[in-house]
């Protein structure tokens, strides 16, 4: 954790990236701040293809660390299988952000809205089979 706003956590605060709504998207989620930041919120939209997020966006209402932490969590996420963006944890995003205030790592909220996002999509379109899955079911088991 940081004591402060880091240069990095500022740029994406500033300069946020991946944001609006995707109308043609395959699944979305939202996710929440906690105790501290209940306030926080995100919700992201994915469009999947071969098993890849090629295309994701976020709306997020928050303070700097929400709207930061969301922007990185949809950089991180893009081009990645379902898999690794199931590896995005609010702990990578903090990490990858520089730290963030201990008193606003319940802000970190984009993580949760993409891990449900990414259960959406999985729910309603499971892997075929003989379908190599680069996303298989134990990927909707994970959270």
């Amino acid at each position: 954790m940081s004591p402060r706003y880091t240069p990095t956590l500022l740029e994406h605060f500033t300069h946020p990236r991946h944001v609006g709504t995707l109308e043609d998207a395959d699944a979305s989620g939202q996710g929440g701040g906690g105790p501290l930041c209940p306030e926080d919120m995100a919700h992201i939209w994915i469009k999947v293809r071969e098993g890849r997020i090629v295309e994701i966006a976020h709306k997020t209402m928050g303070c700097p660390v929400a709207i930061a932490s969301s922007s990185l969590t949809c950089s991180l996420a893009e081009g990645k299988t379902l898999e690794e963006a199931l590896r995005i944890t609010p702990e990578v995003v903090i990490e990858a952000l520089g730290g963030v205030p201990e008193r606003k790592a319940d802000s970190v909220v984009a993580p949760e809205a993409l891990r449900r996002a990414i259960e959406a999509y999985l729910a309603g379109h499971p892997p075929s089979s003989g379908e190599e899955s680069g996303a298989g079911d134990s990927a909707r088991f994970v959270g």
